[in-house]
Order: structure tokens, then sequence, then C-alpha cells
């Protein structure tokens, strides 16, 4: 039996499991960590082990790492090679630092074992004790020829997901995403609305071009759309002589402004920033476009 897993429905999230409102404070504090992962995957777990430990001196109660958290191969095929299950050894390494911190983490993109030729990209939320709370499997594969760039296929060794997923927590109700998912404003919309998200997370690995281009813009932009809190951990400069990530980790408040931001856009640290739950509710019952939102039919 794997203790690492809580008693939860990995694959949809479940709305009569929902903690009360009443036992999440006003404002809580959230940290949102960007590092340079490697292809060691012990080398990344000290890294985010220490990050976790800054968080939480900091006052944190949930830290957000970013896509490729815990390798980043130098080619596609060696993800592949290195995947495992949620119940694996590397799973198990980070279930220990959650209960050992008392801390929750979102693991944005774990390479989670398919078969010997594919892997899910799972976005992987643990709370305070360990447990693992709730899963989500990327649904949107970077399949890209960035201008100026480099070629990408993500689909070539990953499974996309197929369900939308949402999970209580103490720092309120969590839209869990990845990456490319950003550029899909519809799978946002769903949390908002349907599953009364209230923060939600966007682990990421850009590019340098996409992320000069549209980070920041699309960040804010689903934000201001859904009228929630949004915490994009991303990773950060050269992981090896092919790959090179954007950076800039941000956390923006549901009005479209940025509340946490690293000073250095490739330097490994984190951001701090407290959920202010009064302001949340104070946008949306200003501008109620839950309400005011019409059905259009194409």
């Amino acid at each position: 039996m794997n203790t690492c897993f809580a008693s939860v429905d990995l694959t949809k999230a479940s709305l009569s499991t929902q903690i009360p409102m009443a036992t999440v404070k006003k404002t809580v504090r959230v940290a949102a960590a960007q590092m340079t992962s490697v292809n060691d995957m012990m080398a990344n777990f000290n890294t985010c082990s220490r990050l976790v430990q800054e968080a939480a001196s900091a006052g944190a109660k949930l830290i957000c790492f970013p896509e490729n958290f815990s390798y980043m191969g130098e080619k596609s095929g060696d993800s592949v090679k290195i995947a495992e299950s949620l119940d694996g050894p590397v799973m198990q390494r980070y279930c220990s630092l959650a209960r050992d911190t008392n801390m929750w983490l979102s693991l944005g993109g774990f390479q989670e074992r398919f078969d010997d030729t594919h892997l899910y990209n799972t976005h992987v939320v643990i709370d305070d004790t360990g447990m693992i709370q709730s899963t989500y499997q990327k649904m949107h594969l970077f399949d890209v020829d960035v201008p100026g760039g480099s070629s990408y296929k993500e689909s070539s060794f990953t499974v996309p997901g197929k369900n939308i997923v949402s999970v209580d927590s103490p720092v309120g109700r969590l839209g869990l995403t990845v990456c490319y998912d950003l550029r899909f404003p519809k799978i946002y919309q769903q949390l908002r609305f349907d599953q009364k998200a209230q923060v939600i997370l966007v682990p990421s690995a850009f590019t340098t071009v996409t992320g000069d281009a549209h980070w920041e813009i699309l960040l804010r932009s689903r934000a201001i759309e859904t009228q929630c809190y949004v915490i994009a951990a991303s990773q950060a400069g050269k992981h090896n002589e092919k790959r090179e990530s954007y950076g800039d980790t941000l956390i923006i408040d549901p009005w479209g402004s940025v509340v946490g931001r690293l000073p250095d856009r490739f330097s490994t640290g984190i951001t701090v920033a407290d959920i202010d739950f009064s302001l949340l509710e104070s946008v949306r019952t200003k501008m109620p476009i839950d309400k005011q939102r019409v059905s259009i039919d194409l």
C-alpha cells in the first residue's frame, strides 16, 4: 500500500470534500520557487530542499516549484528513461520533505511513467503530512517550432491528460495547470467558474523567446479574466548546451497586479506573497463576472 497518497480521487476534484471557508484565514503566505534543474535528481532535490526551508522560514504554508523540478534531461528521450510511478523513490523523497518541513508542495511537471516509451507530465500537490492530495496530467503538449529558436515535440514522448483538476488547501482552492496550458484560456475559465478555484498554479519552463514575448502578459491575463491569484514558478537560465529557460517567477493578484517577483530573472531563489481573501472577495463582488457571463454557442 502506498502511504504517500491521501484517500482522494486523483483524477477529478471532489467538490464535496472542500475545506470549509471558515477554516481559511483572510491572509496566508505562499512562496514560488525559481531554479535551474539539471540531469541530476539528487542535486535538484537538494536545491528544492533548501528552498523549502527558506519558504518555511518566511512563514509560507505552500511553496510552488516549476515544471521539471526534479529532472531536466539533455535530450527528450532522457526523461522517459528516468520516469517513475508516483509511489516511486523520487516522489517518496518529496513526500518526506513536505512532512519533515510541515509544508504543502506544488510540484509541477513530474515525469510520471506511462510505459517504456511515454510518460505523463504530472503536477503533484503534497500536503504538510506528506500525503499526495491531487495530481493533474498536462493536457496541452508543447509541439512548436519556436520562431528564431528550436523545435519541440513534447507529444513524441508524453501522453496528454484528460481531466481538469482542482484541490482544496490551507491557501484556498487550487487550480492545477502546467506551462503550455497557459495559452488555452478555457481550462482557466473552467477552473474558476466550474471548479471554484481561488488560486491558479502555472509551473513552467518557458523558452527564452516565448517568455520574453508572452510570459507576463499571459499570466496577468489569466489572473484578470478569472479573478484568481496566479502563482507561476519558472525554470531559469541554462540547463545544458541545448536548453535554456526564461525565468521570471511571478505571483499575481486577482486584479492583475504583480505582488511577488524575484529581483533577478535568472537566479535560484523564492519570492513570497500573501494570498488576501478579502481582496479576492472584493474584486469578485465589485465586478461579478461569474453572474454576468453569457453562454455563446458557435
